[in-house]
């Protein structure tokens, strides 16, 4: 049975003229963002399911159904909701398209269904049904009117059954068959519709599980100590597939401003051969629309994409809407940034900081919209150039009504273009920028180390609100960021946070050459910042070196590739270790034919032993049987019993198991043992 209807659009979401017969209440509907203000989030393949309190005066059945349509459709799909106590109901959809979607709630009071359910009473009690049979006709007969052709027909002579009474009659008033055809042709003169539409956003796999590799082609050339091009980034693209990364991050490659450029570990003078910072945008040569002269050209952009496409991966660029001094907007549109009383332009602060190098662009100017077109304008030249993966600069500066403007301008014409905000800031900042429109979101991971801190901090982003419309993209590391932990915690470190990262996380970034590096010398004592930064000097990263942190990498990506399980975030559970050293946690598809569980030890200088206990029925194991993990970072194979095991984890050796539960053992004799 065709499951589509077109519903009268006034009907949807609108108010209805009041009307005192209708009497279903609709409220508690879920997921929505502030109220229905901004979509949830969800990738091709997905579903949305939806519950809602739906109820009304009285003891009269209720029907329910969700309504659902992408916007490019006129007409509404349903589900049938389903109670699930205490006046719940529920259902879902899928999702199949890429773009925006709608969906809502209608309700009723079934006086079929009503009738269905006590006329079953009746006849079980032994009382005369006669009178009920012909009410029972009479909705029967109102639903061949609604119904077409042969279903029409068939409603039509079910009526007339019923109205000559008898066993015949008894028999088809209580059968399915009656119940499921009159489902298909409901009365919903008196239904209730939830007061407004909820939106949502379908996006592509990428925005919900990827893997990030961040690296300077600058640093790159085949010549220790020359500038490097994209040409030679090109080259870099075999080594980074062959980590199984699925982007490549590029900083800014538009020419660097000269006025106030900034010398090797941001001193303010430079040298005549400081290369500055990548950030401070624009100079003679051109802005955001120009490729530093250095790096090379657009066709030269062009072809390191293609060669990308060509290993599966993609490029994404920098998004940083700030200038140079010498950024050729500031002669141009002098109006665009915030001028000093003594005639300067202000440059970006935060006190006591200074950052004479850049200036900010002034969004409350009165030339504000021509701003936001330039802006746009920028973003749309590189989609043009092929770039459809943005990573944006300090979004948390801007206002968010341009996010939201710009973000849906783009996704108008280019719904699979990503935008990564890099916002280390405020919680309600960060969240909001997630709200208006960022397809992920830079998180506080880089600072979450002990177990009740990762935990509290994982539990919000994938057990509240959040994860409807946040999608967390986790760091150890970036330029900025040398967190205190990989200052202190050695190459044990390092794994430690790689793989939390890669397997807490559905997408996740990696800092490239200085993570393979191991590069941890802080700027200063209390400093998270890099000595000799990349930021401010061409480096020369060895590759494929001794440490293995290249091979863990490689084999993080395939393990997370092969896995469903460690392809979403919503499946995280966190299990009791009885060492605060030690987390456990496990993802799982949902018909838990695919179950991780990572072991960690947090502490990268000591051994650390615990005992963990595992929801292994709730896994779908038996209680007394054995079951396999088979740890994917070894490939060795464990025998468990039981759903309280004992392991040691050596941080020098190995401070992580990956393991993937296996259900089907045959002999004991068959696996390795892990006392």
């Amino acid at each position: 049975m065709d499951n589509t209807r077109v519903y009268e659009q006034e009907r949807i979401g609108t108010q209805d003229a009041i009307e005192g017969r209708r009497r279903v209440v609709i409220e508690g509907v879920s997921p929505q963002i502030n109220c229905g203000n901004f979509p949830i989030k969800r990738t091709i393949g997905e579903k949305v399911v939806v519950e809602a309190d739906v109820f009304a005066d009285g003891h009269d059945a209720l029907a329910c159904v969700l309504l659902y349509r992408a916007d490019s459709e006129g007409a509404w799909s349903e589900a049938p909701m389903q109670p699930s106590g205490n006046d719940r109901w529920r259902a879902e959809f899928p999702i199949t398209a890429l773009g925006e979607f709608r969906y809502t709630v209608l309700a009723w009071v079934d006086a079929f269904l009503t009738w269905y359910r006590d006329l079953g009473k009746r006849v079980d009690a032994g009382q005369d049904i006669t009178v009920d049979l012909q009410i029972g006709a009479d909705y029967v007969a109102a639903a061949a009117t609604r119904a077409k052709g042969h279903n029409a027909q068939k409603l039509r002579e079910y009526a007339a059954t019923l109205r000559q009474g008898g066993m015949p009659a008894t028999r088809l008033a209580r059968s399915t068959e009656l119940a499921q055809l009159m489902a298909h042709y409901p009365d919903h003169t008196l239904a209730t519709t939830y007061s407004r539409e909820l939106n949502g956003l379908a996006e592509r796999e990428r925005a919900r599980f990827s893997a990030w590799y961040e690296f300077f082609p600058r640093s790159y050339s085949q010549q220790p100590g020359q500038h490097g091009t994209l040409k030679d980034a090109e080259a870099h693209l075999e080594y980074v597939a062959s980590l199984g990364f699925d982007i490549v991050y590029l900083p800014p490659i538009h020419p660097i401003g000269r006025s106030f450029r900034k010398g090797r570990n941001n001193t303010v003078t430079a040298q005549p051969d400081d290369v500055g910072s990548p950030w401070a945008i624009g100079a003679k040569e051109g802005g955001h629309k120009s490729i530093h002269p250095q790096l090379g050209t657009l066709a030269d952009l062009r072809s390191l994409i293609e060669r990308a496409k060509s290993y599966g991966m993609e490029i994404a660029i920098d998004l940083a809407f700030q200038c140079a001094p010498d950024h050729p907007y500031v002669q141009e549109h002098p109006e665009w940034f915030r001028q000093r009383p003594d005639g300067t332009i202000q440059y970006a602060e935060n006190p006591p900081k200074k950052y004479q190098d850049i200036y900010p662009f002034d969004f409350e100017s009165e030339q504000w919209q021509s701003l936001w077109e330039e802006l746009k304008s920028v973003t749309l030249f590189w989609i043009e150039q092929g770039i459809r993966v943005f990573r944006v600069d300090n979004p948390h500066t801007k206002p968010f009504g341009f996010w939201q403007w710009m973000i849906d301008e783009v996704r108008r014409d280019y719904p699979e273009v990503i935008f990564l905000a890099e916002a280390f800031t405020r919680p309600k900042v960060m969240k909001r920028l997630a709200k208006v429109g960022f397809t992920q979101s830079y998180t506080y991971f880089a600072w979450r180390n002990s177990r009740a801190e990762l935990i509290e901090y994982f539990t919000e982003l994938t057990k509240s609100e959040m994860r409807e419309y946040f999608r967390p993209n986790l760091w150890p590391t970036t330029p900025d960021i040398l967190p205190e932990y990989l200052q202190v915690g050695g190459r044990a470190g390092f794994v430690i946070r790689l793989v939390l990262a890669a397997t807490l996380g559905a997408s996740y970034g990696i800092y490239g050459g200085a993570f393979e590096a191991a590069e941890d010398r802080p700027i200063a004592a209390g400093k998270e910042e890099f000595l000799d930064s990349e930021k401010f000097e061409l480096k020369q990263w060895p590759l494929r070196q001794g440490g293995g942190l290249d091979d863990l990498m490689a084999r993080l990506n395939t393990i997370r590739h092969e896995n469903q399980a460690l392809q979403g975030d919503w499946s995280l559970r966190f299990h009791p270790v009885d060492n605060e050293q030690i987390i456990c946690y496990s993802k799982h598809t949902d018909d838990l034919e695919n179950i991780i569980v990572v072991v960690v030890n947090l502490d990268p200088h000591h051994i650390q032993a615990g005992s963990v206990t595992l929801p292994i029925e709730e896994f779908g194991l038996h209680t007394r049987r054995a079951y396999q993990l088979h740890d994917l970072l070894t490939d060795i194979r464990y025998l468990w019993n039981g759903p309280t095991n004992h392991l040691e984890l050596n941080p020098a050796i190995q401070p992580a198991f990956l393991f993937r539960l296996r259900r089907h053992v045959r002999t004991e004799h068959d696996f390795d043992y892990y006392m």
